[in-house]
């Protein structure tokens, strides 16, 4: 079954990692919100049946069943409210909101007008993480203790046309707000709820802050170690777990990514190309290669389609949202009285 959905905003986010997913997990695109003539552009280039639009009330109007709120961080909440309030089910691109305040906004309106609503932290499909789930449940690496988890670049130049790398976090700009929050989500997936332990927060080129480091203290007993950074001229693996029987390490990204910013899509929710990454079991000297799971965003937009067709819960928890939303606000308060 075929459902409507409409998304706001058509750049980055909206054109690469929203639609080509949802046109592969029984979504039709029937509307886009943008008012950027190359973005528009590109929306009638890539979809030309859908309606192109040019407000948030204009998109809630067309019909639909979901509405993806792909926007400048800064527009989530308003646009968020008024697809609540038209009671049209929502996914919101991470941040929910650009603090606590805002996502609990969003999510008392949806519990009060009973609207499905969730934040895409696609991340925990990604291979690294389906792959970390399934060492921890089969006790590969025994008692795990701690993970170093990381999303580190080499971009010593700000971007000029980047409001992420410019704006202030009241725009919502900056790694806290940008990669943070997929470094927590997967972390808090993996070892439960967790609280901030400590922070650091700079800016190093002199935009907004692109060099974080998150230490926290899940429920479990494990300590997640987070970078997000954009100054690092040689990058980490992007995870090393550590277990009482041995070491996981994971060097590569995800190969999603990569993939839909070449435009490549999955087909029928599922991705024709590898979308697996090489992971390695260390025992001191010993090693071993362990077979990775396929990383896949369709399962995400999946698991939407069946919360709205057959009422249950969405893909990402209330409860989960909100602490990913807290240890962000508590890191900003640790540095800004540091």
């Amino acid at each position: 079954m075929k459902l409507r959905v409409g998304i706001a905003g058509y750049g980055l986010a909206g054109r690469s990692f929203h639609a080509p997913i949802l046109t592969a997990t029984d979504f039709e695109i029937t509307s886009i919100l943008t008012n950027n003539d190359v973005r528009r552009r590109h929306a009638k280039e890539d979809h030309p049946e859908a309606k192109i639009v040019s407000s948030i009330e204009d998109l809630c109007a067309q019909g639909l069943d979901l509405v993806v709120i792909a926007s400048g961080n800064k527009s989530h909440l308003p646009q968020s409210l008024v697809a609540i309030k038209a009671g049209i089910a929502t996914v919101v691109d991470k941040p929910m909101g650009i603090n606590v305040s805002e996502t609990r906004q969003i999510l008392d309106a949806a519990t009060d007008a009973r609207v499905p609503v969730t934040t895409y932290f696609n991340r925990k499909w990604d291979s690294d993480t389906l792959t970390l789930k399934r060492v921890i449940r089969d006790g590969h690496i025994g008692k795990v203790i701690r993970m170093d988890s990381r999303f580190e670049r080499f971009r010593p130049q700000l971007n000029p046309q980047s409001w992420r790398e410019n704006n202030s976090p009241h725009d919502g700009g900056g790694l806290l707000l940008d990669l943070a929050p997929h470094l927590i989500s997967t972390a808090i997936e993996c070892f439960g709820p967790a609280e901030l332990i400590s922070a650091t927060v700079r800016s190093i080129r002199g935009g907004a802050d692109d060099d974080c480091v998150l230490v926290l203290a899940h429920e479990s007993g494990v300590e997640s170690i987070l970078s997000a950074s954009a100054v690092v001229g040689s990058p980490g693996p992007r995870l090393r777990v550590i277990g009482s029987e041995g070491a996981l390490v994971i060097n590569d990204l995800d190969p999603q990514e990569a993939l839909l910013r070449a435009g490549k899509s999955p087909l029928e929710g599922r991705w024709l190309e590898k979308t697996s990454s090489a992971a390695t079991i260390y025992r001191g000297e010993a090693q071993e290669n362990f077979e990775s799971d396929p990383g896949n965003y369709c399962q995400f937009y999946s698991l939407v389609h069946e919360a709205i067709v057959n009422k249950t819960a969405m893909p990402i928890s209330e409860n989960e949202i909100l602490n990913v939303a807290q240890i962000i606000d508590d890191a900003r308060k640790i540095n800004s009285h540091g």
